[in-house]
């Protein structure tokens, strides 16, 4: 088995212990699968060449702050949740200086960015009301999320491999789940379709290394 197949294959086990580990209410297994699910795309993008190139680089570093995200998402408190939330933060600028090093094209760029704007406004409409003391931090996330999405649309429409864009919009949606969960209609619901959602666009947007450097 190839280092990028395995990593895959920790990643859908980590994932499916861990849905099972949410359904079930078990604190130990979420704890062992959830960080097992993430080291998984962390292996898996090395195995796609990521020590081989200045974008697997920065990419593997935003897959590292993706993971440790994971892990501090695992606590339920709000300390734990803002720590995750700036591990992430870091992870998507580090995607934004990744597929920014690409190409990018203008028009579909500024495309994205006018509906990347409209989706925001109307998610911090939905989401602070329930959130007041969590609007500033919720909200530099979601500027940086969007930058991200609209530097990914715009590097695929000049030519990147598709999984930059698809893998952008995936992580995108997982997001949604993730602040529904907290804030607004807490429940597994969320965890059943965000959590492979968020998987599926890390183990993507890792794939993507292997086509940029081919």
């Amino acid at each position: 088995m190839t280092l990028n197949g395995m990593g895959e294959l920790m990643t859908v086990v980590g994932l499916a212990g861990l849905l099972y580990g949410e359904w079930k209410d078990q604190p130990g297994l979420r704890a062992a699968s959830k960080p097992f699910a993430s080291l998984g795309f962390i292996v898996a993008a090395i195995g796609f060449g990521a020590l081989e190139s200045r974008y697997g680089n920065i990419v593997l570093g935003g897959l590292i702050l993706g993971a440790i995200g994971d892990v501090c998402l695992l606590g339920k408190g709000k300390s734990a949740f803002i720590a995750g939330l700036v591990s992430f933060l870091l992870g998507h600028v580090a995607y934004v200086f990744a597929f920014g090093s690409l190409p990018l094209g203008t028009p579909q760029a500024v495309i994205a960015a006018v509906v990347m704007a409209a989706l925001m406004i109307f998610i911090a409409r939905w989401v602070f009301p329930h959130a007041p003391d969590m609007r500033v931090p919720i909200g530099i996330y979601m500027l940086v999320i969007a930058a991200m999405c609209v530097v990914a649309v715009g590097a695929g429409a000049e030519g990147a491999p598709w999984m930059i864009p698809v893998g952008a919009v995936m992580f995108t949606a997982s997001d949604i789940a993730v602040v529904r969960d907290r804030f607004v209609a807490p429940g597994f619901v969320n965890r059943l379709w965000g959590l492979p959602l968020y998987y599926a666009a890390q183990l993507i947007i890792a794939w993507s290394i292997m086509a940029v450097n081919g």
